[in-house]
Parts: C-alpha cells; sequence; structure tokens
C-alpha cells in the first residue's frame, strides 16, 4: 500500500474515533504550596470537545486519500 492511503486510513480512523468520543477530560497536578519538605498539591480537570464538523471533515478527507490512493494504483 502507499504511505498516501496509510495516511488516509489513519485520518480515517481519527475521525472515526473523534465521532465516537466527542470529548474528553485530562488532568494535570500542580504544586501550590511547598514549606520545607511539605508539599500542597491540586489536581486541575480540564474538559476539551472535538467539534464534530472536524470529525467529519477529517473522515471525509481521510477516505478521499484512500481512494486517491487506490485510484493512482491503477
Amino acid at each position: 500500500m502507499k504511505s498516501i492511503t496509510w495516511f488516509g486510513a489513519l485520518l480515517a480512523l481519527l475521525g472515526i474515533l473523534g465521532l465516537a468520543i466527542p470529548a474528553f477530560t485530562t488532568s494535570r497536578t500542580k504544586d501550590v504550596a511547598k514549606l520545607g519538605s511539605l508539599k500542597i498539591q491540586t489536581t486541575e480537570q480540564s474538559t476539551h470537545v472535538i467539534p464534530q464538523a472536524l470529525s467529519v471533515g477529517v473522515l471525509v478527507l481521510g477516505v478521499i486519500l484512500i481512494g486517491a490512493g487506490a485510484y493512482s494504483r491503477r
């Protein structure tokens, strides 16, 4: 398979994944204060949302690249 086909398959997979899981949460631990050997930490959570239009666009681009890779093989 050509590299364009592999790249298209990767984009299509990412587009499907973006449609299946449109939001995800990450957490980060941050030092608030430090007194000697005592540390006070907090955990901050951030929610990230992937726009549906972006996921559909990436999926369509992936399918187009897969088609272009298959067409150029002929």
